[in-house]
């Protein structure tokens, strides 16, 4: 059985910006509860069908499967109402590699990173740019960023 297990940081600053080049995401959600998600993700000429379930707030389990780029488009198109569009930059650091998402549309002007660990209490090197961690608040996954849109959120 496939285990994400995976840590979700704001990014404080911009010394992420010039370690690495952006990749565009586009991914929808057909379902989106905490127990469970159903995304397709465009990314360049692939796309995904990815399945996930929740098990805890770090970790959950995920089941992945590559699709047929005209029929994710597709189900993007007319099938998910709830769509994120973000950059992706791949920044290796201490030994692993970390997400940074730059989102944009409805979540114009956050920023994450995240890293997928091999045990929920592996030890990480954190880097400089990192902020508050927000593993635990559901509020910032993409999931629930694709129903309540970032730039809607009370400011504080």
């Amino acid at each position: 059985m496939a285990m994400e297990i995976e840590r979700r940081f704001r990014v404080a600053n911009d010394g992420w910006r010039g370690l690495a080049e952006g990749v565009r995401y586009r991914q929808g959600y057909l379902s989106v509860e905490k127990e469970r998600t159903v995304r397709v993700r465009v990314v360049g000429e692939q796309a995904w069908l990815t399945l996930k379930g929740h098990v805890t707030d770090v970790s959950r389990h995920e089941f992945e499967y590559a699709i047929p780029l005209a029929d994710a488009q597709t189900m993007l198109d007319s099938m998910c109402p709830m769509v994120v569009d973000k950059l992706r930059y791949r920044i290796e650091h201490g030994g692993f590699v970390w997400e940074v998402d730059e989102f944009f549309g409805e979540n114009a002007g956050l920023v994450m990173a995240e890293i997928e660990l091999p045990a929920e209490d592996t030890p990480f090197a954190k880097p400089a740019w990192l902020g508050e961690e927000v593993t635990h608040d559901g509020r910032y996954t993409n999931a629930h960023l694709s129903k309540n849109p970032y730039t809607r959120w009370p400011k504080a």
